[in-house]
């Protein structure tokens, strides 16, 4: 089964263009792409992180979302604000396995960072588990970041996950010291590869431009 799952050190830090950026660049290695969204929240219909997906990979990429909740919380707060159904981890997990294909690479992007609860009773960490999926992290670059990444890999390792690697989710055009040091330090602290860096503002390219930076990432780990 070639299903991955995406997840950040926390929210805002642009796992979701990570996660466009990843489906772009198998499209154009020949892999067929699903991303799926478990839970979305705080966004109207048509818009959000599947929308942004399909807006730099078109029609070449499938993708499917489980469950919308009006408010942007986390998940199951916001699913239990708005008194509607929480997803149901096994439930899920069929779901997911069921859009899994050979020469199919599925990208299942989490809500925030790996213990945000997608319901009250399981996080994307227990989803990654359930699948038997390698997990992926998107961290900011700046200071604080070496301890951010190297908490959530310890805690996805601490629960049997295998860790990918590393994604850089915004690397400013003029980093400052701290960045410069920690593109060495994350690897070295985290035990995980550094899989590459996507430019500051890359979610504002045109479609052209963002494919082209999409070939910054190394996406052999993808495509097993």
């Amino acid at each position: 089964m070639t299903v991955h799952v995406i997840t950040g050190t926390n929210t805002d830090v642009g796992k979701t263009i990570a996660t466009a950026a990843l489906a772009v660049r198998l499209c154009t290695e020949g892999r067929a792409v699903t991303v799926v969204k478990p839970a979305q929240t705080g966004e109207p219909e048509g818009a959000g992180d599947l929308a942004t997906v399909r807006g730099f990979a078109g029609a070449a990429v499938g993708t499917v979302e489980f469950a919308r909740y009006p408010e942007p919380l986390a998940p199951n707060l916001s699913a239990r604000r708005a008194g509607l159904p929480q997803l149901d981890l096994a439930a899920t997990v069929r779901r997911i396995r069921a859009l899994d294909a050979p020469g199919r690479t599925v990208l299942v992007e989490g809500a925030g960072g790996l213990l945000v609860r997608i319901a009250d009773d399981w996080t994307i960490a227990d989803l990654a588990g359930q699948l038997g999926a390698p997990v992926t992290v998107v961290t900011s670059l700046g200071l604080g970041s070496l301890n951010a990444a190297e908490l959530t890999v310890e805690a996805a390792r601490r629960r049997g996950l295998t860790v990918t690697g590393l994604i850089g989710g915004s690397l400013s055009r003029d980093p400052d010291l701290a960045t410069g040091l920690n593109l060495a330090e994350l690897p070295e602290v985290t035990g995980a590869p550094l899989l590459g860096c996507l430019p500051e503002g890359a979610g504002s390219l045109d479609r052209e431009e963002f494919t082209r930076v999409s070939g910054n990432l190394d996406t052999r780990p993808f495509s097993r």
